[in-house]
């Protein structure tokens, strides 16, 4: 395993070509459905946190800056129920995927250590490990991997990336116990925590109740072994600004910076001066969350109309789809992307996600409430 085996692993996307040409050959052009890329404008006072801080002559902090370490610990008490998040234990890094990506090799794994992942998952985890050499294990049982000695990290994806299934207390708990019995660092990718639909995942005043893996419940009140990766690209439409952080165990995060200050990785002093303000102002990301809300509603019961079935998508920013499979309908991923695609709507395929993704595709709610309009009349032959 390692970088060698990568060479010849192609992008997933950059595999779409044929859908896409059909999909863009629709007379009406193709509405875009694939990614999870933000279309909405950068908030305003972000912006001009980001403008504020364009006079930055010197290079900033790989650590980040106080100011932005205490907001994130912050951020975390006052929506994640995350009390005495320790500001030390705080680092901001290139966007989130750079993590998931270079953690393994990070945190100095390589042949002989197993990663476990979620069996429908992003790609990059399966990536990450084998870039450091280390082997990858798609797990969704905990007992899978419990009492193996080999396994030094495991991660959670919760909201998931694809499916928007959200973990419960019980599960994490399990997992972190799972870990700390035999030595194993925790992660859990939590970048659309801020985006919960199901009404048990939803506070009265509309804050998330997505359970972290930094809860107390789930931690047993110890940090100890336990990182969060978190981006602002989606709450907040900062995708361009490459915005994220890693929050945790101090000692872990300690060894991550000092491996980074050799390597350069570093958030720029702009972006953690716009971050900052971007974690303090929650009246955007009720906003955004607002307009995903509206795009959802208009997409879920298009796909049901269409006789389609979507599964879990309790969180996030997708709609995890099948067919019934009792009819002569596509039931390959592929193929059901391929029916989207003479609908012009470009989906993506839930086999990018792992072999327990192929019956599925993954509809993204990241298009203009005109293009999702278009999307649902195509959909629904209205």
């Amino acid at each position: 395993m390692g970088f060698a085996d990568l060479r010849s692993l192609a992008y997933p996307w950059d595999t779409l070509d044929d859908v896409r040409t059909t999909a863009a050959a629709h007379p009406g052009g193709m509405v875009d459905l694939s990614v999870g890329t933000p279309v909405d404008p950068t908030p305003e006072v972000v912006r001009g946190a980001l403008a504020g801080a364009a006079d930055a002559p010197g290079y900033p902090l790989t650590y980040g800056t106080t100011a932005l370490r205490e907001a994130v610990a912050g951020w975390f008490a006052r929506r994640r129920g995350v009390q005495g998040l320790d500001p030390a234990g705080v680092m901001p890094t290139i966007g989130s995927k750079e993590l998931v990506g270079l953690l393994p090799s990070l945190l100095r794994l390589g042949s002989g250590d197993v990663v476990v992942h979620p069996e429908i998952a992003y790609p990059t985890y399966d990536v990450g490990a084998r870039l450091a050499g280390a082997t990858p294990l798609p797990a969704d049982d905990v007992a899978t991997w419990a009492g193996r000695s080999d396994v030094r990290l495991v991660w959670v994806n919760s909201p998931s990336n694809p499916t928007g299934a959200v973990a419960d207390v019980e599960h994490l708990r399990a997992v972190v116990e799972a870990a700390r019995e035999i030595g194993a660092v925790v992660v859990s990718d939590e970048c659309y925590a801020e985006l919960p639909w199901e009404p048990r995942w939803l506070a009265p005043d509309g804050t998330s109740r997505v359970p972290s893996l930094l809860d107390p419940r789930v931690s047993g009140g110890t940090h100890e072994g336990l990182l969060v990766a978190y981006s602002l690209s989606k709450q907040s439409n900062v995708a361009g600004y490459r915005a994220a952080f890693v929050a945790g165990d101090p000692a872990l995060v300690a060894d991550l910076v000092a491996t980074r200050k050799h390597l350069g990785m570093i958030v720029p002093a702009p972006v953690q001066a716009a971050m900052v303000v971007a974690l303090g102002d929650d009246a955007h990301v009720r906003a955004q969350r607002e307009r995903y809300r509206r795009r959802r509603e208009a997409l879920l019961p298009a796909l049901r109309t269409a006789g389609l079935v979507v599964d879990d998508s309790e969180a996030g920013l997708y709609l995890w789809a099948r067919s019934r499979g009792d009819d002569a309908g596509p039931t390959r991923s592929r193929d059901l992307a391929r029916w989207f695609a003479q609908h012009g709507v470009l989906v993506g395929p839930g086999e990018f996600y792992g072999v327990a993704g192929a019956h599925h595709v993954r509809v993204a709610l990241t298009a203009g409430d005109d293009a999702v309009a278009r999307a649902v009349a195509r959909i629904t032959g209205a």
